[in-house]
Order: C-alpha cells, then sequence, then structure tokens
C-alpha cells in the first residue's frame, strides 16, 4: 500500500503541485482513508519527501542504465533527455520551483542528489567523448559539469522559460544542442549534426 500511495501521490504532484494537493484529495482518489495513509506517512512533508527521493532515484537508475549501454557520448546525452522527458510527460505544475518555495529543506536535498548525478553522468560522457576524439581535447571537465547543471536547473524555471514561449521539450533541445556545440571537436560536430537532422525529419 506505501508504493501505490507513493506512486499516486507522485502522479498528482507532477500534474497538480505539490502546494495544491491535500491529503483528502489523494484519499478521495485513491479510495481510501486519510487513516490509511497517515498509517505509513505522519504528514505530508513526510509523504513529499518520499515521492520525491523515489522518482529521482528512479530516474538515476534510468541514466544509470542507458549510460551502461556504451552509446558515444554524444547519442548517449540525447538518449538521457529523451528518457527525463518521457518520465516527466506530466510534468505540468512547475514541481521543482514549488518544492523549493513550501519545502526547501527537500529541495535543498534533491538538488544535491541531483547535483552528483549529474557531475558523475556529465563526468563520465565529457572523459570519454574527449578520449573518442569527438569533443575538444581543451575541456575543463569539471567545469563543464557544473555549467551543465546550472543550465539544467536554469531551463526548469518557469519565469525564465515561460511555456508560452517554449515548451519543455523544445526548451531541453536546444540547451542540449548549445551544451554539446560548445564541447564537440569538428568529428563530433558531424554526428551532432547528423543526429540533429534525423531527428528534425
Amino acid at each position: 500500500m506505501k508504493d501505490k500511495i507513493i506512486h499516486k501521490a507522485t502522479e498528482l504532484f507532477l500534474n497538480l503541485g505539490f502546494k495544491s494537493v491535500t491529503m483528502d484529495d489523494l484519499a478521495n482518489a485513491m479510495g481510501i482513508s486519510k487513516k490509511t495513509i497517515y498509517s505509513h506517512f505522519r504528514n505530508k512533508t513526510e509523504l513529499v519527501e518520499a515521492t520525491t527521493m523515489v522518482t529521482s532515484q528512479y530516474i538515476i537508475r534510468g541514466i544509470e542504465e542507458i549510460m551502461a549501454l556504451g552509446k558515444n557520448p554524444i547519442e548517449e546525452l540525447y538518449e538521457i533527455k529523451k528518457f527525463i522527458m518521457l518520465e516527466l510527460k506530466n510534468e505540468k505544475s512547475s514541481p521543482l520551483y514549488q518544492l523549493q518555495k513550501y519545502y526547501p529543506k527537500i529541495h535543498s536535498t534533491l538538488k544535491e542528489v541531483q547535483f552528483e548525478c549529474m557531475r558523475d553522468c556529465v563526468g563520465n560522457n565529457v572523459t570519454r567523448g574527449m578520449e573518442a576524439g569527438i569533443y575538444r581535447q581543451d575541456l575543463n571537465v569539471e567545469f563543464v559539469c557544473r555549467i551543465y547543471f546550472t543550465g539544467v536547473m536554469g531551463i526548469k524555471d518557469n519565469e525564465l522559460f515561460p511555456t508560452k514561449f517554449f515548451s519543455k521539450s523544445q526548451v531541453m533541445d536546444h540547451f542540449l544542442e548549445y551544451h554539446l556545440r560548445g564541447i564537440v571537436s569538428p568529428k563530433g560536430r558531424d554526428i551532432l549534426n547528423t543526429i540533429i537532422n534525423s531527428n528534425n525529419q
């Protein structure tokens, strides 16, 4: 039952927002009593923390599985982007913004977890790309990891990138191309152009 509660709560939070969804809403949506929810979670904050961390760990495992496939680094980043967009396809409520505003401690913990994952992922990606000759040889790996993370967090800001101007998918596509064009070698640029052209067909 605990897993079912987390699953349904995650769905509601992504669609309606952490602030908007009450324990009554969750109980009604599941057809159970609030007492049942409170037997697993002492309060809403505990539930928000559980849903946030479970979702985060699921996405991290998915990224690790993609990395284990050994694709070329440029293709790998596009596969990771596709996976994340698919997992967050129902995200309509700017959940990160609401998490930061109403649950700052949970947001801070999540940010640390995300940074460590992205640092490993992007660091590994950049190192392999340099070794394969498809990324520039003069890159500072730590800088690229941090600027990439800053960019990913920035494009999630709905005030900076309102959906009336950009869809989430468009923003991620633009950002990924912007990132890669800054680090690819001439050989990598050919691979990148091929991927972009095939995605546009």
